[in-house]
């Protein structure tokens, strides 16, 4: 081990943060520039003071480097999707589409009547805005707007049956993405949860047996992402809206996905109408997910019901804001206008095998004539999957592209397609790296070309 004035001299020989900084040259802003070649000091003093030997200005000026890198790539950024999962929550759920877009970029741009009405010249409320296209879609009386589709449900628990009961099948307490649970929710909104029936088995006469002069609702959670199967049993809506009037309480179903039509791959989802049709008071759904929008919560139902949630103080916090109205009131224009395929999520769902497969044979070939002998790509047959929390055990067929490399690992190769710009994001299994493009818009497969390429190159 280094004595004492050895250990010294190598700290001593370290740069100066400036040195540091003059070596990166002005490729950020100044306080970026600061906080890496500090940090890339910090770790070098470290690293002296365990035994190790002191770094050039060259290298402590490379791991700087890296360190803003690495700043850099936390920021928000697009991706190339090339997972299959069309409604993926870790890259941002759906895309939106161009009338989308310039819905938001019109109100972003400047100012809006966000809560103003011109009509009166007087003060509005944002909750108008996309209320009107809900209810005309859905045929509900009145509707609101939130953060999303969990709030929705917490603002209604909170408003209706705040240190009353719910009653819930235990088959519907289920848990959605990042563990987030129904219970934590209901539990959150000061209701007292009342479970009934069993994990795969639940009867008209459990909800029955359930009600007490305490009992606000009975709550049904669509299991939109999940599947129970084999030896089971649920209550209809239709029965237990039933119950629920002439028990004098409330019906509230979340539906979850937000179905508005059938677009011929949902099998089995229900819509939002049909709720209603059915017997509910509320519905609960998500903006973005199956109808395709940005996210957001909404609750529609029974104007008198609607009315005690926009008068909630709960309301404020779980507000949306004017961009994330603008693009759910562009999405729903397009369900009103039979337009929908032209949302990115039916478009990339109802995209042919044909033009799928033909996309992977034409990218292939441009492969093969950039890269080595080492490397192969195969056009492959592959499964795309909703995601999201939305239609389990639903498997579109699709195409794509299959990429191994005799030098790496396809867990290396897909390291240095996340670490391109854009990153490409694609799946590993069974130790080949698949590139699924129905997830993948045509206007991005030059730039996929690009970075695969790149990849297997460097």
């Amino acid at each position: 081990m280094a004595g004492h004035g050895e250990l010294n001299e190598r700290l001593r020989s370290l740069p100066a943060v400036d040195r540091v900084i003059a070596e990166l040259g002005g490729t950020a802003p100044p306080t970026a520039l600061t906080a890496a070649a500090r940090r890339a000091i910090d770790e070098a003093r470290s690293a002296i003071r365990a035994g190790g030997p002191a770094p050039s200005l060259e290298e402590l000026a490379g791991r700087a480097k890296n360190h803003l890198w690495q700043r850099d790539r936390t920021f928000l950024q697009p991706v190339i999707n090339a997972t299959g999962v069309l409604i993926h929550t870790n890259l941002g759920r759906v895309p939106l589409g161009d009338e989308q877009v310039e819905a938001v970029r019109k109100v972003a741009a400047g100012y809006s009547n966000l809560e103003y009405d011109v009509a009166t010249g007087k003060r509005g409320t944002r909750y108008a805005h996309a209320t009107r296209l809900i209810c005309e879609l859905t045929g509900a009386e009145a509707a609101l707007v939130v953060n999303n589709n969990a709030a929705a449900v917490l603002l209604t628990l909170s408003a209706l049956s705040a240190g009353k009961e719910v009653i819930i099948s235990r088959g519907e307490l289920v848990e959605i993405g990042g563990e987030f649970r129904i219970p934590d929710v209901m539990a959150a909104s000061g209701t007292k949860v009342v479970e009934v029936g069993t994990t795969n088995r639940t009867h008209l006469a459990d909800y029955e047996r359930a009600i007490t002069p305490n009992t606000a609702a009975i709550l049904k959670v669509h299991p939109s992402n999940y599947r129970v199967v084999g030896f089971t049993a649920a209550v209809p809506a239709r029965d237990v809206a039933r119950l629920a009037l002439g028990r004098h309480i409330c019906f509230v179903h979340d539906l979850g996905s937000g179905l508005i039509e059938d677009p011929g791959f949902a099998v089995d989802e229900p819509l939002v109408r049909s709720a209603f049709e059915d017997g509910a008071d509320l519905v609960t759904f998500s903006g973005d997910k199956l109808l395709g929008g940005p996210q957001a919560g909404i609750v529609a139902g029974r104007a008198k019901l609607i009315d005690k949630l926009a008068h909630h103080p709960l309301l404020r916090a779980l507000r949306p804001d004017k961009m994330t109205l603008a693009a759910l009131e562009a999405t729903l224009d397009l369900h009103l206008r039979g337009q929908a395929t032209s949302l990115p999520l039916w478009h990339m769902a109802s995209t042919s095998l044909e033009e799928l497969e033909g996309r992977a044979t034409g990218l292939a070939r441009a492969l093969e004539k950039q890269l080595g002998q080492g490397t192969k790509v195969e056009v492959t047959p592959l499964s795309s999957v909703a995601g999201g929390g939305s239609l389990p055990g639903l498997e579109l067929p699709s195409f794509g592209l299959t990429i191994s490399d005799g030098e790496r690992s396809s867990a290396e190769l897909q390291r240095r397609l996340r670490y391109g710009t854009p990153p490409v994001i694609g799946r590993v299994e069974e130790d080949s790296l698949f590139l699924d493009l129905r997830t993948v818009p045509p206007d991005q497969d030059a730039t996929l070309l690009e970075q695969v390429a790149r990849a297997l190159k460097d």
